[in-house]
């Protein structure tokens, strides 16, 4: 389903991949937190993960269920369960729903996102889709698997790359190992844990200028091929099932 906003805007439309064993309406819910300013620059649409929680939920009693997620793995993060479907059902999503800007991805959904990144660069990946112009990646990490770390971040990612880093979470050393393989991104870091966090002023200011200069790329690239700004899409927020229905942490 989809919730229309307001007039017609420029926006840059945002593929949003939630959190290990949440949803897409409660990523919606999390991200509802940041500044109106931020938020008005997107297009946001969240997509639940294609397999049904296959154990406890970390948010349990604070989100209401269903939960899902994205692929299973064990305690090194080399071995993993649905990766190929799950990379299959993005992909497919992406090719019938997109384009997309940019992917906006937490924790699981994050790891994903640069992955993606990485994968599109070298050719593996979105082949069909147009070059990401940006990643928002809050509370990432790194495959630990050795194909997919050699696929997905054996280049330095060129894809600009916002970092959003808890200087409290369990996760902070491998999201600061995974923003080793981008070239030049932008770092914001916060006081939080492991969370969607609250922007501070500083972080707010960050996140916009970079999502501005996103946006101002897209609309010259638009009015170079003859596109007028007011026909860019509108600006809606979209939360959408998962496509695929099975029985199936970050």
């Amino acid at each position: 389903m989809g919730r229309l906003m307001d007039e017609p805007k420029r926006k840059l439309r945002v593929l949003c991949l939630h959190g290990f064993r949440t949803s897409a309406s409660i990523f919606e819910t999390q991200l509802r937190r940041w500044d109106k300013s931020v938020l008005d620059l997107l297009d946001l649409t969240f997509l639940d993960a294609p397999f049904p929680c296959s154990g406890k939920s970390d948010v349990e009693g604070i989100f209401p269920p269903p939960y899902y997620e994205w692929f299973q793995y064990n305690k090194t993060y080399t071995k993993f369960g649905g990766m190929e479907e799950c990379m299959k059902y993005i992909s497919d999503f992406m090719n019938t729903h997109g384009p997309f800007d940019g992917l906006m991805g937490f924790s699981q959904g994050a790891v994903l996102s640069a992955a993606f990144a990485g994968m599109q660069q070298r050719g593996l990946a979105l082949m069909h889709h147009p070059p990401l112009r940006f990643l928002v990646l809050i509370s990432g990490a790194m495959f630990k698997n050795e194909q997919l770390m050699k696929d997905c971040y054996s280049e330095q990612i060129k894809c600009p790359a916002v970092f959003l880093i808890g200087d409290n979470d369990w996760l902070k050393p491998m999201n600061e190992e995974l923003l080793e393989v981008f070239e030049n991104p932008l770092i914001v870091r916060h006081g939080a844990k492991h969370v969607v966090p609250r922007l501070g002023e500083e972080a707010v200011v960050s996140l916009r200028t970079f999502l501005m200069q996103s946006l101002e790329a897209k609309m010259q690239d638009l009015q170079s091929s003859g596109v007028k700004a007011e026909e860019v899409l509108p600006g809606e927020i979209e939360i959408l099932p998962g496509l695929v229905q099975t029985a199936g942490a970050f």
